[in-house]
């Protein structure tokens, strides 16, 4: 199986969490066959935003959520 990875991102409300202030308006750069690919997306992205305090970038691992129990 192909260890997918989402990367997105939005305005949170609190730098230190991951709560979005608005989940209908996130931007949500894509989906990477492989960590080290989202990896620079994710790095793009919050290169891009670096000023911007309440501009959050994360990796999803949807493999681990397609099949929870498949070990790393």
């Amino acid at each position: 199986m192909s260890k997918l990875h989402l990367v997105f991102g939005g305005r949170v409300k609190d730098p230190m969490t991951l709560d979005f202030q608005d989940p209908t308006k996130l931007d949500v750069v894509g989906i990477f066959p492989d960590y080290a690919s989202a990896e620079k997306a994710w790095r793009g992205a919050a290169q891009r935003t670096v000023d911007d305090a309440e501009m959050k970038y994360v990796v999803v691992h949807l493999h681990r959520l397609l099949e929870p129990d498949m070990e790393g």
